[in-house]
């Protein structure tokens, strides 16, 4: 029997076609941090204070005189947001002004508020006085996406696995540009939630799938460097967000601007090619030889055209039944993979609580909104490249372990720092968040490399679903403050030290080659039990000459 890797190796392992391929791939793992960090702007809540109606006793007054004797003030001295005095309070304008108006005239807003346009011509916060009482459904709108995302997840991982990569793409592409651009138009609240919540699904898919595709065309040597090369791509999203905002300041067409590339998409869709791993795994050896015949020949290795055959192609090893329908259902039907599965599952929703509630406990810099966002993307690429440098040097599993683990104790650290040494405070944490960026990026590449082509989306689709849990619960855990101020410190402290710990039980991956079915994970276990694998980790990690033989 022969391997994928081999074959792949024979048509080229990392030349011109797999940079095609990657670069197609790029492209939409760079809108998908668009849509996942729109609310930022989105729900973003303008200064407002109550609407005051006009009475000629307040025709002559300024714009802070009118304020003052209809707006009461805050414990702070700002005017409050969200209550109005039933009647003008014009004995505050004296000189004893610093007095309260009559707290029983006080009331709610009666004919809606009045927002400050000097950073934002509108939100959705405006758009449907998503503020005071109904300010919850504003957070809601968020939390929609995110169960979007969260049964996107489970939904595409599935169904890539059952129709192919290419095909579940290509629905990726679609349902994100229509969703989108229309939640753009919404009428209503509920229509924009909605809309919001299936581009969550889709853009979700979408991100998975580019990942998963990219990798599968990558042989052993090139898989770290590819990964982090994807990767890099969340961080771009993440600071042309920024410059989009900022010039695109109506939500209704910054929704659309990210939206819209999504029509690109579909036209660069007929040039990525399906992946050949899913397509032997599930004996469509006539597409696999096509496919691997253009890749042989965009990389120029011609001779590899003529050699490669039906015959060829079918002693890739496969399994027997390959072609039938896997579900979630093989995540824990064998021993081996239900030990990857629950362990992974532990790591993923570390990985995902830690790197969200690390991010919404940075408050910024003391800079503006968009400079903020700007630099939270940039501070992630530093994380990224530096993963790149040591992942094989550490391995996929100490490298998990490990980062998670320091992101841990950074976080323990920067809650014992007192809060004059703010410089301090902010330096520690901006660490913490690029090695949860780490743990991030780590947790992608290794779960792809952990499971079997015929499971191998499926399992992603898990795992982002585990992710995804953890996304909803770290807000939660900020509301602990109000019980103990270190309370949620010392929970987003050990949690990924927990979490971190377990990684340690998954298998290493490193310069292995990429299994192609459930068998290949079931014996490789077996071979563990009997005191085997080592001699044959030995061997793969053995240098190659171009040829495949072992160099001596």
């Amino acid at each position: 029997m022969m391997k994928f890797e081999e074959v792949l190796h024979e048509a080229g392992d990392f030349g011109k076609f797999q940079i095609l391929v990657l670069a197609l791939l790029f492209i939409p793992r760079i809108i998908v941090p668009l849509h996942f960090m729109l609310h930022n702007f989105l729900g973003l809540v303008p200064p407002h204070h109550c609407a005051i109606s006009a009475q000629d006793s307040l025709v002559n007054l300024i714009e802070d005189g009118r304020l003052t004797v209809s707006i009461p003030k805050e414990a702070d001295g700002t005017f409050s947001s969200c209550k109005m005095y039933s009647e003008p309070q014009f004995h505050l304008l004296s000189n004893s002004s610093q007095e309260d108006g009559n707290i029983s005239s006080i009331t709610q807003c009666k004919q809606g508020w009045q927002y400050d346009h000097s950073q934002f011509l509108s939100t959705i916060s405006e758009e449907w006085n998503l503020v005071c009482e109904k300010k919850g459904l504003n957070q809601a709108s968020a939390t929609f996406f995110f169960i979007g995302v969260t049964f996107g997840a489970v939904i595409f991982g599935l169904l890539s696995d059952r129709f192919g990569r290419k095909k579940i793409l290509l629905v990726t592409y679609i349902v994100t540009a229509l969703a989108g651009m229309s939640a753009a138009f919404s009428k209503s609240y509920a229509m924009f939630a909605v809309l919001r919540s299936i581009s969550g699904m889709s853009s979700s898919g979408m991100g998975m799938l580019s990942l998963s595709l990219g990798i599968e065309w990558i042989t052993v040597k090139n898989r770290t460097f590819t990964g982090t090369v994807i990767g890099l791509s969340w961080c771009i999203g993440n600071i042309l967000l920024a410059p989009m905002a900022y010039f695109i300041r109506d939500w209704h067409w910054l929704q659309f601007a990210v939206s819209a590339p999504c029509v690109l998409l579909i036209f660069t869709w007929w040039w990525i090619p399906e992946s050949a791993r899913w397509l032997l795994a599930n004996r469509q050896i006539e597409m696999a030889e096509k496919v691997l015949k253009k890749c042989a020949y965009v990389n120029g290795k011609n001779e590899y055209t003529s050699k490669v055959n039906d015959e060829t192609l079918k002693k890739v090893m496969t399994a027997p039944n390959s072609a039938k329908f896997f579900s979630y259902w093989q995540l824990v039907k064998t021993p081996q993979i239900r030990k990857t599965t629950l362990c992974n599952g532990i790591v993923w929703f570390g990985v995902a609580f830690t790197y969200y509630g690390i991010s919404m406990r940075i408050t910024g810099f003391g800079l503006n909104v968009y400079l903020t966002q700007f630099v939270y993307g940039a501070i992630e690429i530093p994380a990224k490249i530096g993963t790149y440098l040591v992942l094989d040097i550490t391995g996929r599993r100490k490298g998990q372990a490990w980062t998670l683990i320091i992101t841990g104790a950074l976080i323990a650290l920067t809650a014992v720092i007192p809060a004059e040494y703010g410089l301090l405070r902010s330096v520690t944490s901006i660490i913490g968040k690029g090695f949860s960026e780490a743990a991030f990026t780590i947790a992608f590449l290794f779960t792809a490399e952990l499971y079997p082509t015929v499971i191998r989306q499926t399992a992603l689709g898990y795992a982002s679903f585990i992710g995804r849990i953890g996304n909803s619960v770290a807000p939660l855990i900020l509301l602990l403050e109000d019980i103990w101020f270190y309370l949620p410190s010392i929970i987003f402290s050990v949690v990924p030290i927990i979490c971190g710990t377990t990684a340690f039980l998954l298998r290493e991956t490193t310069n292995t080659h990429l299994p192609e079915t459930i068998d290949d994970i079931e014996h490789r276990g077996m071979k563990a039990a009997n005191g085997l694998l080592q001699h044959e980790t030995e061997l793969q990690l053995m240098p190659v000459h171009q040829n495949g033989e072992l160099a001596k």
